[in-house]
């Protein structure tokens, strides 16, 4: 974990509650594709945590969803404002699993965290396929640039507006795939979990409060016990899942 001062060189609306952040600074704590950074907001108590989606040597990519009073004044930021972040944080994706043709599976602002991991799949030269849910047309964001990765992209809709109509699992139960990997809602991820027919990784959304592992208050039960999202999350394997009845 670092804590380091990035400024903002961009952030554009994706939809009309999405936006994209990239922001220039210090990236060397990022290692690993589902990792999150948590950053400090003026007048806020607690960190806010937004998944990674894409970074390289001086440069880090956010996409986010205004669903607060933080990523309601984020959403208002302009180029030049400075923010202080800690990277590195979450344990990430374990792309040695993959096998030759996984699929990556995102449902809103689960979309986000699957972009970096679908690039260093396909820089392995793996034969990936993307599905990507969201309710209705006007809320999709992010298909051509996994389509400029080289992957074979579906996108679902639950209205049926765009897409497919239906649900990630739609496409999922009729998919050949070795080996998969997911982000969104705990619905969706409840529903993957049952649809699935091999191993994967799913990756939760929880409300954090310190995104270091020290409060306690994100922790879920698993097969081996409590595990704090932050810390030994937010990636999990699918065998390792209790879900709460």
């Amino acid at each position: 974990m670092k804590q380091t001062i990035f400024e903002i060189r961009s952030n554009e609306a994706l939809t009309d509650s999405v936006y994209k952040m990239i922001l220039v600074g210090n990236t060397s704590d990022i290692t690993n594709c589902g990792q999150f950074v948590n950053i400090q907001l003026d007048g806020m108590f607690l960190r806010r945590p937004i998944s990674v989606c894409d970074y390289d040597n001086e440069t880090l990519t956010l996409v986010y969803k205004v669903v607060g009073k933080g990523t309601e004044a984020m959403a208002s930021m302009v180029a030049g404002t400075k923010l202080d972040i800690l990277t590195g944080l979450g344990n990430g994706y374990d792309l040695t699993l993959a096998g030759e043709k996984p699929v990556l599976l995102g449902g809103g602002v689960g979309v986000p965290p699957m972009y970096n991991l679908a690039k260093r799949l396909r820089e392995q030269g793996k034969e990936v396929k993307v599905i990507l849910g969201f309710n209705t047309a006007n809320e999709i964001f992010y298909e051509d640039e996994f389509n400029a990765l080289g992957c074979d992209v579906t996108v679902t809709t639950v209205d049926g507006s765009y897409g497919v109509k239906g649900f990630v699992t739609t496409v999922l139960e009729n998919m050949d795939y070795t080996y998969f990997y997911t982000c969104g809602p705990e619905p969706m991820l409840k529903a993957v979990h049952k649809t699935s027919v091999t191993s994967g990784q799913m990756s939760f959304e929880e409300r954090m409060g310190c995104g270091f592992g020290a409060c306690m208050g994100c922790s879920c039960k698993t097969l081996t016990g409590y595990k704090r999202i932050c810390k030994e999350g937010p990636v999990m394997k699918k065998e390792e899942i209790l879900w709460e009845a």
